[in-house]
């Protein structure tokens, strides 16, 4: 908490806030222009008016999002100040509204702190868009640089086809080309790591700011438990107030419980109308039956290529059956004689036999 317990009473930074700093006031805080609508408008419409082309839109974000920043810097004031009016007010009461409007006040207070917390985080959000417009800006020289060369060509081939300098631009188109492609990519990677870390700082500080202000709305209705309003008839008083010490530890509490809260402790989380291991699982099938397909084509391969080389075996042993056939005919052919004389040998054997 920002103060003792009391809006009248300051506090002194403890161990752990020295130990753990703040983050850095946002760029925003603390300047001249911004107060009014003026500002608000002209910062929104000049955004987009001048600066490269590619990144005007982007510009503009970034600009309406400072005009974010600054009203609810100006709410978060203006809480501040309720809080301590509150505080004030209270303090001519009864003892149990003074008491319990300024146990009020203080989570009232505490919320502008959280308020200032949120604005310095969300500060965050806005300074990685802006980043991203920062490389959008360097990017638009190379595609300005590889249609100016574009163009050049496009005039050269119309005005003299036969020009020499047509070469020399298409070359120079060539490195323009592959400047824009690497710059190109370079913006494709950049955008989509920014964007996911600018809105991953917005998330969280949403969900902190959120929960710790619900944190602080439930402590302030079990303050407002200690608050006797049962109505009394003229003449007769209330009972003497003795929650001091109660309003007291509940603003302990409230505190103890700021303190502890994390990110891992948040009560609200997502519910989506799918499971994350059930699409993992979707495209696990999917990439299984595609590897099925590709095994059963390579395998099909594999038979065909088999079945083709048996075939070509076949006929590869055909064509020795061929040769050695044509290899013996020639033989006979070119040895009438040996031929002959088997032939006698053969028929003698049959007759003595």
């Amino acid at each position: 908490m920002h103060r003792t317990y009391s809006l009248r009473n300051s506090r002194a930074p403890t161990a752990s806030d020295l130990q753990n700093p703040p983050p850095p006031p946002a760029s925003t805080k603390s300047r001249f222009f911004g107060k009014g609508g003026i500002a608000y408008s002209f910062r929104k419409n000049a955004a987009g008016s001048w600066g490269p082309e590619l990144s005007r839109k982007l510009s503009q974000l970034v600009k309406i999002e400072k005009n974010v920043l600054r009203s609810m810097e100006i709410a978060s004031n203006e809480r501040r100040d309720a809080a301590k009016q509150l505080s004030v007010w209270g303090l001519e009461n009864d003892d149990d509204v003074s008491d319990i409007t300024d146990k009020l006040g203080v989570l009232i207070y505490e919320v502008s702190e959280l308020d200032d917390q949120f604005i310095d985080r969300y500060d965050q959000y806005r300074l990685t868009l802006k980043s991203i417009r920062d490389i959008e800006g360097s990017v638009q020289p190379s595609r300005d640089r590889k249609d100016k060369v574009t163009d050049k060509i496009a005039y050269l081939k119309y005005k003299d086809p036969q020009s020499p300098k047509i070469e020399v631009l298409e070359q120079e188109l060539v490195r323009a080309e592959a400047e824009s492609l690497v710059a190109e990519a370079q913006l494709s990677n950049i955008t989509r790591s920014k964007l996911r870390a600018a809105f991953n700082y917005q998330f969280d500080s949403i969900i902190e700011h959120s929960e710790k202000i619900a944190l602080i709305a439930g402590y302030g209705k079990a303050l407002l438990e200690l608050l006797d309003d049962a109505p009394v008839t003229p003449g007769e008083t209330r009972p003497a107030y003795d929650g001091y010490e109660a309003s007291k530890q509940i603003i302990i509490d409230a505190e103890t419980a700021l303190n502890e809260w994390t990110l891992d402790s948040a009560q609200v989380k997502p519910t989506l109308s799918f499971k994350p291991e059930e699409y993992e699982t979707y495209e696990d099938q999917d990439g299984e039956e595609e590897e099925e397909e590709e095994e059963g084509e390579v395998h099909d391969h594999e038979h065909e290529h088999e079945h083709e080389h048996e075939h070509n075996h076949d006929q590869a042993w055909g064509a020795d059956e061929v040769h050695e056939v044509t290899s013996e005919h020639n033989q006979e052919r070119h040895n009438p004689d040996k031929h002959v004389h088997e032939v006698h040998t053969e028929t003698t054997t049959t007759a003595v036999a």
